[in-house]
């Protein structure tokens, strides 16, 4: 940032340099020194204008790399399935289109993480612990007494394929539709790959 602040105070001392001393010499001079001169400082422009940008995207990839260093393979499952918001609802689908735990079952699969395919393998899982609502993260496991599992995304909102004729997306927990347990995934706290 200091460098390139350094460069564009630089640039106008420079062409004062070259235009001041050819404006008392001639006219025919002076205007080829001022043409010079916008030239000189178009191309300077120009390369600043390509450093910093070339320092913001350098800067973001840094970001983008810190924050994939710290991702956890949770957290990653969860963003995964978020991508999937949209997609139809259908029984016993696993790509494209997800019934409940089919969404699930590939978001973790995603993170090379597999606890089984439906609500009752997953709940078989010696890689599920239970914790309770108010230490439950996003990307941990909900499930509804119905036989219905989601990721939590938040304090009030799962995310989750319902049923047939919706699409997968994040549901509101009410007095009437709320979760009855809570899992975490042995493993998925640990970095993303």
């Amino acid at each position: 940032m200091l460098l390139t602040l350094k460069r564009a105070l630089t640039i106008p001392v420079l062409t004062a340099a070259v235009v001041l001393p050819m404006l008392t010499a001639h006219p025919a001079a002076a205007h080829a020194a001022a043409t010079q001169a916008a030239v000189i400082s178009q191309e300077a422009v120009t390369t600043q204008e390509a450093v910093t940008a070339q320092e913001a995207a350098t800067a973001q990839e840094a970001a983008t790399a810190r924050s994939h260093r710290h991702r956890t393979r949770r957290k990653a499952a969860y963003l995964w399935a978020a991508r999937q918001h949209g997609a139809p609802y259908c029984w016993g689908g696993t790509s494209g289109c997800f019934d409940c735990s089919g969404l699930v079952m590939a978001a973790y699969q995603h993170e090379g993480l597999y606890f089984g395919r439906d609500t009752t393998e997953m709940l078989a899982s010696s890689r599920l612990i239970r914790v309770s609502r108010r230490r439950a993260k996003k990307g941990d496991l909900a499930f509804y007494g119905t036989g219905h599992v989601e990721l939590v995304a938040g304090r009030k909102y799962t995310l989750g394929a319902l049923h047939a004729g919706t699409l997968v997306g994040w549901h509101r927990l009410n007095q009437w539709w709320h979760p009855t347990m809570y899992f975490r995934i042995r493993g998925a706290g640990r970095p993303a790959r």
